[in-house]
């Protein structure tokens, strides 16, 4: 498997939670982008069940069929299983557009609601927000996105990463000198605070454990476009006078640690990501 970052740059991850007074039990919760453990999905689907609530998504945005509870217990990639954070949601649904392009499992209670896409969208692109049972913002699946370039990133600019954790997640993408296989991550930047995100990429974050920011972003297949699923599109360092949500803040990287390891906000939206579908 490919690691996030250039050479030794896992090592460094480590070693600035370890600076950071990350001493947490769970060694997965400082994973550097490294193999970590999978989470099984057992779910079925029954179909008929529709989303209900006022931003609900109608037949024609989209479907929305229950399924079975979450699985429990722990489950491991083979060669480092580690315990996951278990999803708590009870009763899941499983999103699909029109298309049937894309589709992904959720809590029961959340809701789905079709936005409009971005400008230079491609065709066909589709863009989809969830938020939880009382209508607090969770995430945004976004398809045929035009291709985006980095930020300039100076040495003198790039901001101290620890990835909390990095999972497989096994969807359609391109490869090339900077891309990784994909994951479903969470990630913390260091600025005044710590400021997370969780999504999924298969974009190498940054050299010797330094970036200007974090890509929630798969780059997909020649000519269908890019597409993201996360909390937002990427994360950086932000100034005192910038707004950070959705993204997370944290006083800590304990904190942060502990927000993956033992959040039950994190643990559903971590089998959300990791139930996508993509089909392009």
């Amino acid at each position: 498997m490919k690691g996030m970052t250039k050479p030794g740059t896992a090592r460094q991850a480590i070693a600035a939670c370890i600076v950071g007074g990350f001493l947490l039990g769970a060694s997965a919760a400082c994973s550097a982008e490294n193999k970590g453990p999978q989470v099984s999905d057992t779910a079925t689907s029954r179909p008929n069940s529709s989303e209900s609530g006022p931003a609900t998504a109608s037949p024609s945005a989209g479907s929305t069929t229950a399924a079975s509870a979450p699985p429990s217990g722990t489950s491991g990639s083979g060669e480092s299983a580690r315990p996951t954070p278990v999803a708590t949601a009870l009763s899941w649904k499983t999103y699909t557009d029109p298309a049937k392009t894309v589709s992904f499992e959720l809590p029961q209670d959340w809701i789905t609601q079709s936005v409009d896409t971005d400008a230079g969208a491609l065709p066909g692109a589709v863009k989809v927000e969830v938020k939880d049972s009382a209508g607090k913002y969770v995430a945004t699946l976004q398809t045929g996105l035009p291709p985006a370039e980095a930020r300039p990133c100076s040495t003198g600019q790039a901001r101290p990463y620890v990835v909390i954790s990095s999972v497989p997640l096994d969807v359609p993408h391109s490869n090339g000198p900077d891309t990784i296989d994909p994951r479903v991550v969470f990630r913390v930047i260091q600025g005044y605070k710590f400021f997370g995100s969780y999504g999924i990429t298969n974009m190498v974050a940054g050299a010797d454990g330094h970036s200007c920011e974090l890509r929630n972003r798969v780059q997909g297949p020649a000519g269908r476009g890019d597409y993201s699923f996360g909390d937002v599109a990427a994360v950086h360092a932000f100034a005192a006078d910038e707004k950070v949500a959705p993204a997370k803040t944290f006083d800590t990287l304990d904190l942060a640690a502990k927000y993956v390891a033992h959040g039950s906000e994190f643990a559903n939206v971590q089998r959300m990501l990791l139930s996508l579908k993509v089909n392009l």
